[in-house]
């Protein structure tokens, strides 16, 4: 009976220490959500939550978005003719080859996650 007091505070311990560690590793994204606030344990977890729910959802590349729609309407241009000059056709096989080179995808868009405020009791 003597030892569950002292189990439980290890344990308590360790929680504690775990959730430091995180405060640690995500402080600028804490610092960017809540500047100016005091971060309880359950802040610290949700905010932690929220962070690795963002970093695990692909995010599209804003970097060669407007080349490859940019690339899209092209060879959707290019696409309408039936009949094509040997210029047309060299053109539409340069730009579908730029369209599926691996630097230049269409990135697809997916829903963005949404930042949630901190839930708090006051």
């Amino acid at each position: 009976q003597l030892r569950k007091p002292v189990v439980e505070k290890m344990r308590r311990d360790r929680i504690n220490s775990s959730i430091e560690q995180l405060k640690t590793l995500l402080g600028k994204e804490f610092v960017k959500q809540q500047p100016d606030s005091k971060l309880e344990k359950a802040d610290i977890l949700e905010m932690t939550v929220c962070y690795l729910r963002q970093s695990a959802s692909p995010r599209p590349a804003t970097g060669n978005e407007g080349y490859s729609r940019c690339v899209q309407e092209i060879v959707h241009f290019l696409s309408r003719d039936e009949m094509k000059t040997e210029t047309q056709r060299k053109l539409l096989n340069h730009f579908q080859a730029a369209q599926n080179s691996p630097a230049h995808q269409i990135p697809v868009k997916e829903a963005t996650p949404v930042k949630s405020a901190l839930w708090r009791p006051w």
